[in-house]
């Protein structure tokens, strides 16, 4: 391929809302700010250092049963008997005894809204059969997902300084977890109670029951580890931004962080998309090919994160002079890249539209003669 490149700028212009507020003073040992459909980072402090994620660790084992759920493996009023495995657990728990049973609801508003590592064991044993298995799964979940600083060793996050994350990884699940729309009734309870009435549950996340934006995730502490807290919430247009702070010196704090980081991604950042029209890139010359040349398209758009004081988002394309035969449909010829400012916020490739084949001998004397 020639190394000569042209290179084309076109300027998407959009309209610019310039907020000015003071900043509020965040607190945690780190904290992030996402959108939730992008995952781009909008704002954080150590968002990649490893930390111990503590009970936070039961969103990624909360988003396998969803994903049970939603493909029927599980459904919210089957009955679950406790395995043998909610013998003795510590820590928060609805005091399950073995073959003591629960429908799925009960178990998920147990683990959702009162912490409860005995209702967690029942749900990790009823997806996968074992604990072992379903934390096998989990990891296997988070290997899938891109998250290269996770892993988990309990399916509950009780007290094993082994489980660990980032807060941007763990803010990455909790994107996933935005999606599943039958967890959100759960999210967003504060107080409920279950088997029958005997047991009170209570969320540490008192954002479920005073910010109307949240639609989950959950909050927790330990001595060691200070206070954490994972939160999402949603706006009127439909658009998630998703807050994670690790470490914070109290409740107090980590909860006001996670509102704060949440209602500034409102204020001061916009949902666009990459809207870049195909037809602004010239055909590519082809040479020795049975086509002179070859029509050019995107490989995909996307939806995009920029501060509302942006008013430009200009896109650069990087295409070569030409391209030697033979050319693929879908072959990647250039990329498109998109910038916020100085910053790239998202990359694609550009792509042939259609075959051209080598232009043969045998193929230019059958044209030759079509022709005559």
């Amino acid at each position: 391929m020639n190394r000569i490149f042209s290179l084309v700028t076109v300027a998407v212009m959009l309209a610019a809302v310039i907020v000015k507020k003071p900043q509020e003073e965040l607190s945690g040992q780190a904290y992030v700010l996402i959108e939730a459909s992008t995952c781009a980072v909008l704002e954080g402090k150590n968002v990649d250092q490893i930390m111990s994620c503590g009970y936070l660790s039961k969103l990624m084992s909360l988003l396998l049963v969803a994903e049970d759920i939603e493909a029927g493996e599980l459904s919210l009023d089957e009955e679950i008997a406790a395995p043998q495995e909610v013998y003795g657990t510590k820590g928060a728990v609805v005091w399950l005894e073995p073959g003591d049973k629960m429908t799925v609801e009960e178990l998920l508003k147990s683990v959702i809204i009162g912490n409860a590592n005995d209702a967690m064991i029942a749900l990790a044993c009823a997806c996968e059969g074992s604990q072992e298995e379903f934390v096998s799964r989990m990891n296997s979940e988070a290997f899938d997902l891109g998250l290269r600083d996770t892993a988990f060793y309990g399916c509950c996050g009780y007290r094993d300084d082994r489980d660990h994350t980032t807060a941007r990884e763990l803010a990455v699940i909790c994107a996933r977890l935005s999606g599943y729309d039958l967890l959100r009734p759960y999210f967003a309870t504060w107080r409920d109670f279950v088997r029958s009435g005997q047991t009170e549950l209570v969320s540490e996340n008192t954002l479920s029951r005073t910010y109307d934006r949240h639609i989950g995730f959950k909050a927790c502490h330990f001595e060691e580890e200070g206070y954490s807290v994972a939160e999402g919430g949603q706006g009127a247009s439909g658009s998630i931004f998703i807050a994670v702070v690790l470490g914070a010196p109290d409740a107090e704090n980590s909860l006001k962080t996670a509102k704060t980081l949440v209602n500034r991604g409102f204020s001061d950042y916009k949902v666009t998309a990459t809207v870049f029209p195909e037809e602004m890139i010239l055909p590519l010359k082809v040479k020795g090919g049975r086509e002179l040349a070859v029509e050019l398209g995107i490989a995909g758009q996307s939806s995009l994160v920029i501060p509302r004081s942006v008013g430009e988002v200009r896109t650069v394309t990087v295409i070569p002079d030409y391209i030697n035969a033979p050319v693929e449909k879908g072959q990647r010829l250039g990329t498109a890249a998109f910038y916020s400012g100085d910053s790239l916020v998202f990359e694609t490739d550009i792509v042939a539209k259609a075959d051209v084949p080598e232009l043969s001998y045998l193929y230019a004397l059958k044209k030759l003669l079509c022709d005559l």
